[in-house]
């Protein structure tokens, strides 16, 4: 690119907070998707994807050479320091440049270029219909029905195309009530519980100090009608008081309970994108302090509010939730709709029902609440360069809760905290396309389903990484009441603290038991492949003399050859298995069947070579190796022990393997590897069973049958490594 001035700076120093006495050195190079940083002494490489930094920021020259601090949205602080400050100016702007697009077509998923292995460009785009989303909810029926009024968008245009409005509502009353609503974001029904009690979801009213609207009015109460256990409804207004109040004061507002019947409105207190923005930044520097003590940490995270934020909206959607579980309707608001409305209506949905908690059931959640209904991804993420004050942290915010949630109900959750650590890398990322855009509109417009890959897809080609192993799905199979105490409320060390060293525990639970579930199924089918064999051989070393046919090979199991002469088994020439020869020997006594070197035998010498070759006749249907070593390579094939996921902190390509890494063993050999190295998958030998077990690259290349794993292979040299689950640098060693 034209952009990228200088390819590579030479002698860069790489700083990190807890050595800034031995900092790194290496080259830094610049690619049209990635920095990455190479240090040649430690062979290791730090990569940092574009689209993930959020800001640059040169700071004073020092003896040294020129500082330069970069931080990401993944919560990374990358600290550099360039010899000549004429090359820092350049890095600087180029960052700025490259992060921060000018047209969306920019954007990295526009060019990303996916390998053979992985799902074609169309998979995942059809995953989830919103129709069908409905339909699971027993929607359209007498209460409520599909609006086509809005197919063309022009009833509202940040609206999904297709959305579900009382069965009574007439044109005039959808006309009216979308005039009399910000941005034309009227009523809209978006959960419906099997009460009927349901969530509508809106923007405020343009009714200032004393507006009304005779069609709007018929709207909410027709919503109020839709469900026929229950008299009244809740309004809910997610901002705080004085914040509604000013909006009055500019057109805007919030419902008069006088004009609307049967209405009860109550207001939540949650800020706006504003607060929670420096809220976040607050939390960032708070986490980036060089030497945290406790009191400081503390009352950095208490003064960031962010912790507070986060309770705000469980609190406010456990409040709806409850109401449904009661049988009230509830119809939410904040300003626009698309931000702290889409927050808690996803959320109250989340606890009242059990199938968006999980893997398809959340992602259909964000394609509903999220990207239908017109979350401002694309702003709110900063996907291209645009005013500042659009950005904010509301879908990080709806992670956070969510995993507020699954830490206290771990056995409620299908997915994992990977699962959601992706999600949050993947909306900044822009390597697929699923969260580019502002609306449903504009992806169409964009026409994302044909030019670009969906997050969806390759998350359907990871899904082991992302299963909770503590899932119980009959653990709670209705309502799932979280614990809102103020102390319940956690920081979330994963997400904010992810990149630091040492924090976080080396053998992390939700890894380990994958790892054993694994270790275990290895072990009982490598035991049904012994008993199979052990069956085989007893019945070859019964005495009997075999069965000469056409069929019949005889094997030589001291050399190897293959013979069709007919013998009889020689019990006293095998030295195969001493118990066996007990239990099949009549004639033989237990001491005479035990090892040579039994204490109770005379002669302990170790014994002759048998001067006969034994034979052992079988059928030829019978697949077994032709000779001892190749039964023994066979019993070899699957590693019995595996290595501890606490002991490994480097895979064998110089990887290093963090709390967050996604740690695979290799059947084969045991070994712990990070997912580039699980290479390929193959049937073991030695497994009484066709699947196809993950082996590491040295292991594969033993295993003529293996294929190609799922899981690309990415090296440096391709220069767009995807994304780990959990974070946007990837390392690596040549």
């Amino acid at each position: 690119m034209d952009i990228i001035k200088t390819p590579k700076l030479e002698n860069v120093q790489l700083l990190d907070k807890y050595n800034l006495r031995n900092p790194s050195k290496g080259t830094l190079y610049f690619a049209t998707t990635h920095l990455i940083f190479v240090d040649h002494e430690m062979r290791k490489e730090t990569w940092i994807l574009l689209m993930h930094i959020s800001s640059v920021e040169r700071l004073p020259i020092t003896t040294t050479g020129s500082p330069l601090l970069v931080r990401t949205k993944t919560f990374q602080s990358v600290f550099f320091v360039i010899p000549r400050e004429r090359d820092c100016h350049e890095m600087h702007q180029t960052l700025l440049r490259l992060s921060q697009p000018v047209h969306i077509d920019e954007l990295y998923c526009f060019h990303y270029k996916s390998t053979p292995d992985e799902l074609p460009k169309s998979a995942g785009w059809n995953f989830f219909d919103i129709q069908t989303e409905y339909q699971r909810m027993n929607v359209p029926n007498e209460h409520w029905v599909l609006c086509t009024a809005n197919r063309d968008y022009e009833l509202c245009d940040t609206y999904p195309s297709e959305i579900y409005v009382p069965a009574k509502a007439s044109t005039a009353v959808l006309l009216g009530s979308a005039s009399f609503r910000s941005r034309g974001r009227l009523p809209a029904l978006a959960y419906l519980h099997h009460n009927k009690a349901a969530i509508a979801r809106c923007s405020q009213p343009l009714s200032g100090f004393s507006a009304r609207c005779m069609e709007d009015e018929q709207m909410l109460d027709l919503i109020r009608r839709a469900n026929p256990n229950c008299g009244y409804m809740y309004v809910v207004d997610t901002r705080p008081r004085i914040n509604a109040m000013v909006n009055r004061a500019a057109g805007k507002g919030y419902e008069n309970e006088a004009f609307y019947e049967n209405i009860k409105f109550q207001f939540m207190g949650i800020g706006n994108i504003h607060v929670m923005r420096k809220s976040l930044q607050k939390l960032v520097e708070t986490c980036e302090q060089n030497t945290p003590t406790m009191s400081s940490f503390l009352s950095g995270l208490e003064s960031s509010g962010w912790l507070k934020h986060i309770k705000s909206i469980l609190d406010t959607s456990w409040w709806i939730a409850s109401a449904i579980e009661g049988g009230v309707s509830v119809c939410v608001h904040c300003s626009d709709g698309w931000d702290r409305t889409a927050q808690v209506c996803s959320l109250a949905a989340l606890c009242l029902e059990p199938h968006y908690r999980t893997i398809n059931g959340y992602q259909a959640l964000i394609e509903k609440d999220w990207l239908s209904f017109g979350h401002k991804f694309t702003a709110r993420c900063g996907h291209i360069a645009c005013d500042g004050r659009e950005r904010s942290p509301v879908f990080t915010q709806l992670l956070d809760c969510t995993w507020q949630l699954l830490r206290q109900r771990p056995e409620a959750f299908q997915f994992n905290e990977r699962f959601l650590l992706t999600l949050h890398d993947h909306a900044h990322a822009c390597q697929y396309g699923t969260f580019i855009g502002n609306c449903q509109k504009d992806r169409r417009d964009l026409r994302l389903s044909e030019r670009t890959f969906s997050l969806w897809g390759y998350m359907a080609n990871h899904l082991n990484e992302y299963k909770n192993p503590l899932y119980n799905p009959k653990a709670h199979p209705d309502v799932l009441k979280p614990d809102l105490s103020a102390q319940s409320i956690r920081f979330w060390r994963g997400m904010y603290c992810r990149h630091e060293s040492g924090v976080h525990p080396r053998e992390p639970l939700g890894d380990l038991l994958p790892a054993a579930v694994e270790h275990c199924s290895a072990l009982d089918h490598h035991i049904n492949y012994l008993t199979k064999r052990i069956t085989t051989f007893k019945n070859l070393l019964s005495g009997k003399k075999a069965e000469k046919s056409k069929d019949t090979t005889v094997v030589n199991y001291q050399n190897g050859n293959v013979n069709s002469v007919e013998i009889e088994t020689k019990t006293e020439a095998l030295q195969i298995d001493n118990k066996l020869l007990y239990e099949s020997g009549g004639t033989l006594s237990e001491l005479e069947c035990a090892n040579h070197d039994h204490p109770l035998k005379e002669d302990v010498a170790v014994p002759r070579k048998p001067n006969k070759i034994p034979l052992i006749t079988e059928r030829a249907d019978e697949i077994i190796p032709v000779s001892l070593p190749e039964l023994e390579r066979e019993v070899n094939t699957v590693a019995l022990d595996w290595k501890s996921i606490k002991s490994v902190t480097e895979c064998s390509c110089s990887t290093p393997l963090d709390h967050f890494s996604r740690k695979h063993h290799c059947w084969g050999c045991g070994a712990a590897v990070c997912t580039r190295c699980v290479a390929r998958r193959a049937p073991l030998a030695a497994l009484a069973s066709p699947r196809a077990a993950p082996l590491c690259g040295a292991c594969a290349a033993c295993t003529p049958a293996a294929t190609p794993a799922a899981t690309p292979v990415v090296t440096p040299a391709t220069l767009a490594p995807d994304l780990r689950a959990h974070t946007d640098i990837v390392t690596s060693a040549n």
